[in-house]
């Protein structure tokens, strides 16, 4: 029974750079920025673990275009 309840906790939504990671029932994660302007957009990811997650999130940042400045 503790084994089901710590493998329940570990699934349990994370923080991470801004984003949320949302553990969904199919094993994967829905990741979401925390507020806007969004410079990633919303995205799931299939099983992977937690790690890969933040791996890919870290990816996704570097490769997102900068926000544009106001316009004058």
């Amino acid at each position: 029974m503790a084994a089901l309840v710590a493998a329940g906790a570990s699934r349990s939504a994370v923080r991470y750079r801004g984003f949320v990671l949302l553990p969904q029932p199919d094993l994967g994660w829905l990741v979401r920025p925390e507020r806007s302007p969004m410079t990633v957009l919303p995205f799931r990811t299939p099983a992977i673990s937690l790690c890969d997650v933040k791996a890919l999130v870290d990816w996704r940042l570097d490769g997102a275009p900068l926000q544009p400045g106001p316009r004058r």
